[in-house]
């Protein structure tokens, strides 16, 4: 299995999302941006609820690490 990317690669994918946020919103925001498929299966293996902000987004992909 791979390694979950990075803080900074899910930030870049993320870059200019409004926030709060729900799940779908940031994968379908990752999606359009050109996220590769790591960050978009780290976002899709997070709990579905809605995330205040990038700091929220991260903890939940390094915590399934």
């Amino acid at each position: 299995m791979a390694n979950n990317p990075s803080f900074i690669e899910v930030q870049k994918s993320l870059a200019g999302m409004d926030y709060p946020a729900s799940k779908d919103d940031l994968i379908q925001h990752a999606q359009e941006h050109g996220a590769e498929e790591g960050i978009l299966q780290a976002l899709q293996a997070m709990p579905d609820r809605e995330y205040d902000g990038p700091s929220g987004v991260s903890k939940e992909i390094t915590k399934n690490s």
